[in-house]
């Protein structure tokens, strides 16, 4: 399907396709650790992914051999975003719940805003500002003493590897506003899942040993559903609807990715849903909201 034929309402329609692959996609996450060690369930995922992404491009016929300039993008996505935070995820999965660790992991909207500011020069406006002071308003919430047992070590290590994970992806984002693209998105995503999967089976080598896998059919499927829809198929659409819609509506449609995730793990993996938590969500996609509505502005 060209940009050019993609209505306004198959977009949206595909930008529901994201939020609810992503969403569903924690569920699945968290699912893969009763079958696999953290980083080599993120590599598992990964080496599915890049096998679904080089049958999709080729059906697509968009694969493309990278140019010297596309170097950067393929090591900062590869390495940031489908490595690095792949791994901190699932090992913050240990211990944090799937529908808090959506949350806490889409705060990366925030960090991107001071980054940008920092390295890129963006302004940062009275809207942003107030996007900010909410989001970390959400994140006090979230981790008040009241509803957080500031005494568990590893809770406290989940917590913190999901906001390094989060981390790492807004590094990423920053970089890639930054970058100037020789060849389009899409095109590159093999090449990119390619790194991660041979960086991430390095570490999980290095960190967990050989691999130890009993294999069965609820994990085949795990694997199969987090490497076709959670990253290829949500990967084309995302780039598909980046070129449809405008950025803000894309920006503020994904915020429907730690809601739906949050609602999947509390009805599939059966986790409570605290009032802290939701009230801290509440006030965290409120002010990515805001930060959206005045780079739209």
């Amino acid at each position: 399907m060209s940009n050019a034929a993609l209505s306004r309402r198959n977009a949206l329609l595909l930008l529901g396709v994201v939020v609810l692959a992503w969403g569903f996609t924690w569920v699945v996450n968290k699912l893969l650790l009763q079958y696999m060690t953290p980083i080599w369930a993120a590599a598992a995922r990964s080496i599915a992914g890049t096998a679904a992404l080089l049958a999709l491009g080729l059906v697509l016929r968009r694969v493309a051999w990278p140019v010297k300039a596309d170097i950067p993008v393929i090591l900062s996505v590869g390495l940031l975003h489908m490595g690095a935070f792949a791994a901190l995820v699932s090992l913050g999965l240990q211990y944090v719940p799937a529908g808090r660790s959506v949350v806490l992991a889409y705060t990366t909207p925030l960090w991107v805003i001071p980054a940008a500011w920092l390295f890129l020069g963006e302004s940062i406006g009275r809207a942003r500002q107030a996007g900010l002071a909410l989001g970390m308003l959400g994140l006090i919430v979230i981790f008040n003493p009241l509803a957080f047992d500031w005494h568990n070590r590893e809770a406290l290590a989940g917590n913190g590897l999901i906001l390094l994970a989060a981390l790492c992806w807004a590094a990423n984002i920053v970089y890639v506003r930054a970058h100037r693209w020789a060849t389009p998105p899409f095109e590159l995503a093999f090449w990119q899942a390619l790194l991660a999967s041979a960086a991430l089976s390095a570490v999980a080598f290095a960190a967990e040993g050989a691999p130890a896998v009993a294999w069965s059919a609820d994990l085949c499927w795990l694997l199969g559903y987090a490497g076709l829809f959670g990253i290829a198929v949500a990967y084309w659409a995302a780039v598909t609807v980046n070129r449809a819609l405008p950025a803000g509506v894309t920006s503020i449609g994904l915020l429907g990715v730690p809601v739906f995730g949050l609602l999947c793990s509390a009805v599939v993996l059966h986790e409570p849903v605290s009032a802290s938590l939701l009230a801290g969500m509440a006030l965290i996609v409120t002010g990515i909201a805001a930060g959206v509505a005045e780079r739209r502005a």
